[in-house]
């Protein structure tokens, strides 16, 4: 990915100019949305090295190089969109990121939708954890009603032998 390029983070940015120096380790990421920002970029870029880097001592154990590279080539990346961010600011010592991060793998449209922290050691922005948004389940607005119970039209006769007929 060229610097001159648009960064992937959708931050209106050139990726040299945003996320390129923090993944090089040209700069330091002065905030954890800055730091989130560049993991994602580090996705798209292929820069799965980063991710290790940026992550406490505990995720570092458990990070899985090629799995996370096999992930990063194999998903057509779309964007990240910053939902709300939690302290994480310059003299804080951990933030909070909400994020959506947009890609397409195997064909199918994806929306990784977590909130990660994350905390300051040494002066540098570390990856902490990760859980992910579940999104909502579809509620029903009226009562269910069951095969037995009378219909709802106010004709007398069960649901089953009047308006649920054939369902």
């Amino acid at each position: 990915m060229e610097r001159t390029d648009s960064c992937p983070c959708k931050s209106g940015k050139t990726f040299g100019e945003c996320c390129a120096p923090i993944i090089a380790g040209e700069k330091k990421a002065p905030t954890a949305e800055a730091l989130m920002r560049a993991r994602y970029s580090s996705y798209v870029s292929g820069d799965v090295q980063f991710l290790r880097k940026s992550s406490t001592k505990e995720v570092q154990k458990e990070f899985d190089e090629r799995a996370s590279k096999a992930w990063s080539r194999s998903a057509k990346w779309h964007g990240l969109e910053i939902i709300s961010t939690e302290k994480g600011q310059e003299g804080d010592d951990t933030g909070v990121v909400e994020f959506r991060a947009l890609y397409t793998a195997n064909g199918e449209f994806c929306n990784h939708h977590e909130v990660s922290t994350f905390v300051r050691e040494a002066g540098d922005w570390l990856f902490a954890d990760g859980n992910l948004v579940g999104e909502e389940p579809i509620k029903r607005e009226e009562p269910k009603i069951g095969r037995n119970d009378p219909c709802p039209c106010g004709s007398g006769k069960k649901y089953k032998k009047c308006c649920g007929q054939g369902k």
